[in-house]
């Protein structure tokens, strides 16, 4: 029997040049227990995610500030929609920018927290968050401004009471230090090759492989110990 399975998008199901690796998809439909996908997209990317693949739809987005599991037909928000937008606001009226242009695809379906390009300045956005009482974290791939107190681990949580699952009985793999929480939830975590530090620090173990490659590694690991 293998164990449920909590995993990233970004880095962890995807190839070094940021689209998704198709080999994981007949991976996730043939993963024989209950799949979370967990990620700091905004929920429309992962709802379609397990619906183009062809799996349940159980996903925690936007770092834990929108849990939603299929079978309950039901979202639990979590986090501070509010804060995140007035520090958007106050960011921009500093003089910066978010950095996706004027349709902004990134925070358009965005509905707890805000997502701001690496490019973009980060000291003033930490200044500017921590006036509001939110934090910022740096996937990797955007700065994220979210309340200090939701996080990936707290929406597997949600997610796991939900499928009647306990959340230690999870596996887990990512890649970035917005995983980190999610690792210290499950029973046991792998971290891609490509993670930053704080990920492999909070993990169990590491994949010699990078991106998709790590995470099909990860599954064979998890299928030996099983």
């Amino acid at each position: 029997m293998v164990p449920p399975l909590a995993v990233d998008i970004d880095g962890t199901l995807t190839r070094p040049d940021d689209s998704i690796d198709p080999r994981v998809f007949d991976a996730l439909r043939a993963w024989d227990a209950p799949v979370v996908i967990a990620t700091g997209k905004s929920f429309p990317y992962p709802i379609g995610l397990c619906d183009f693949v062809g799996i349940p739809i159980n996903v925690v987005a936007e770092n834990g500030g929108a849990t939603y599991v299929g079978s309950a037909d039901a979202v639990v928000y979590d986090g501070d929609p509010e804060g995140a937008e007035a520090v958007g606001a106050a960011y921009i009226a500093a003089g910066y920018d978010l950095g996706w242009g004027s349709v902004d695809p990134t925070n358009r379906w965005r509905e707890t927290e805000l997502a701001v390009a690496r490019e973009q300045p980060l000291d003033p956005l930490v200044d500017i968050a921590a006036d509001h009482g939110m934090v910022v974290v740096d996937t990797g791939y955007a700065y994220h401004v979210k309340a200090p107190d939701v996080d990936k681990g707290r929406g597997l949580e949600t997610a796991a009471a939900t499928l009647d699952v306990d959340p230690g009985s999870f596996v887990a793999v990512g890649d970035s230090e917005n995983d980190a929480e999610l690792f210290e939830r499950v029973g046991h975590s792998v971290a891609v090759a490509n993670a930053d530090e704080t990920a492999m620090a909070a993990a169990d173990g590491v994949t010699e492989a990078a991106f998709a490659d790590g995470f099909l590694e990860a599954l064979d690991r998890f299928r030996a110990s099983a």
